[in-house]
């Protein structure tokens, strides 16, 4: 089952001692592909992007991160979107490239708390220690592409797509629930 976006309300959905999961407020999100020298794109966005994939970059409420040689994960508040494009539609004609708005695609859900990271491991078989604090990585849960970004030791959001967003809470959900009884 699926749900239109704007059910998706930001905010704690399921809690215990252990772990929380929620929805993270709305962002603008874009795909940005490029190659070559990336100062023109670098200078149209005010940010130096991260060359190494999994790394993170940001400058003020603008993130990007790595995904791959040629790729990145922009996000944004809401209100940026529009000057991002057109910032980026100003260097096209010498530094073509494919900025992609993808902000209605997916959402983000926000999964902190001490057991954190052992709640991914439900659907995750990733070795999270790997991911270090500030980066992320595109990365599969319960078999859904999603791109996990960590914020802090027992933080972490969980981008997926919409379609995928009420069956991954599921599983969140029973994981939370889960670790809640084994606190008893």
């Amino acid at each position: 089952m699926t749900a239109p976006i704007s059910s998706f309300i930001p905010g704690v959905l399921t809690a215990s001692a252990a772990a929380r999961v929620g929805f993270a407020p709305r962002c603008a999100r874009f795909s940005l592909r490029a190659r070559g020298d990336l100062a023109p794109i670098e200078a149209a966005l005010g940010l130096s992007l991260p060359t190494r994939i999994g790394l993170r970059a940001s400058v003020g409420e603008l993130e990007a991160l790595c995904l791959g040689p040629d790729e990145w994960m922009l996000h944004a508040p809401e209100s940026a979107a529009a000057g991002i494009v057109t910032a980026c539609a100003g260097v096209y004609a010498t530094h073509p490239h494919s900025l992609v708005d993808i902000s209605e695609r997916e959402v983000s859900f926000v999964i902190d708390g001490p057991r954190a990271a052992e709640l991914l491991t439900l659907g995750c078989a990733r070795d999270l220690d790997t991911i270090a604090v500030g980066e992320g990585r595109r990365t599969l849960f319960d078999g859904a592409t999603v791109i996990l970004w960590r914020d802090a030791d027992d933080s972490f959001r969980l981008d997926c797509w919409t379609s995928f967003a009420t069956h991954l809470f599921h599983l969140l959900d029973t994981g939370v629930r889960e670790l809640a009884a084994e606190s008893r």
